[in-house]
């Protein structure tokens, strides 16, 4: 078997794994995918309650049956809209459909502004996204290998990592924000009160969940369980693009490790950056972030 590329295919100056995205699959996403009034989108920046919200859209969408999370693999039930099997996976299905990606605001489907789909943004401490993201690098077989954190922080402060840079993604989809079809979530707010951000979730998609229905999504989505789910820990997919030997793709699902990797130059560095960089939006305030 040949090894898996670890080629970037450079779009507009971002990375983005050519293993999984070519310019077909960015232009068409871009300029053809027709947005449907009732789709909702699950955005991120990587690293940042992807796979999370994934599973508690796919039990909010089935009323806590756990079916669905027991018997598809995620990336089938909430498709990335970005990747070559985008269109295979999204122009057929019924509706409504649940969506995933990690583009940033301006390479999003045209079709979408102007529509009544609905957006969820969930957004994270960089600090730990970062440092979540260096991980990931170690058990990616089509990412290229970084040696340490000390070779990765450069590259994650310059967006020189997949999907460009964390201040130019967070604060491109945050201009969006005051939009009444974007809801904009925390990482941190959702590890802090799970049930109370699954309901304003609910209230946001208009779906009226009795409280069994949000027990089972509080229960089911927890890390725990996604951890020993294989539908959604990642471990169906073979070792050549993720290889699970070196690690798990849930590693912790915590708030604030960052401080075990960070150097206190690092940290100096970084928030020096942040400040000039997320001035007009209050994260640290708004969302806790140390």
């Amino acid at each position: 078997m040949e090894a898996v590329t670890t080629e970037d295919l450079m779009h507009h100056g971002i990375r983005f794994p050519a293993v999984a995205h070519d310019e077909e699959s960015l232009r068409y996403v871009q300029h053809d995918f027709q947005v449907r009034d009732d789709d909702v989108f699950n955005v991120t920046y990587p690293k940042s309650g992807t796979t999370w919200m994934q599973e508690i859209l796919t039990l909010i969408n089935s009323k806590g049956d756990l079916n669905p999370l027991k018997s598809s693999p995620n990336w089938e039930r909430v498709p990335w809209v970005e990747q070559k099997t985008g269109r295979g996976h999204l122009e057929s299905r019924p509706s409504p459909r649940l969506i995933t990606s990690h583009l940033p605001v301006q390479f999003f489907p045209k079709s979408f502004f102007g529509s009544k789909a609905k957006v969820i943004y969930t957004v994270r401490n960089p600090k730990d996204a970062g440092v979540s993201l260096y991980f990931y690098f170690q058990i990616a077989e089509f990412l290229k290998t970084v040696e340490n954190f000390g070779d990765f922080f450069p590259l994650f402060m310059k967006g020189d990592v997949m999907y460009g840079s964390w201040f130019d993604h967070v604060s491109g989809w945050l201009s969006l924000k005051d939009q009444t079809n974007i809801l904009l979530m925390s990482y941190e707010g959702m590890l802090q009160d799970a049930r109370g951000s699954i309901v304003k979730i609910c209230k946001f998609l208009g779906r009226d969940l009795d409280d069994a229905a949000i027990n089972s999504v509080v229960e089911n989505t927890s890390f725990k369980n996604l951890k020993n789910n294989q539908m959604s820990n990642y471990t169906l997919v073979p070792n050549e693009f993720i290889d699970h030997r070196k690690g798990a793709f849930f590693r912790k699902g915590i708030s604030g490790d960052w401080k075990n990797y960070f150097t206190v130059a690092q940290n100096e560095e970084f928030d020096k950056i942040f400040e000039e960089k997320m001035k007009n939006f209050n994260l640290k305030e708004r969302f806790g972030w140390d």
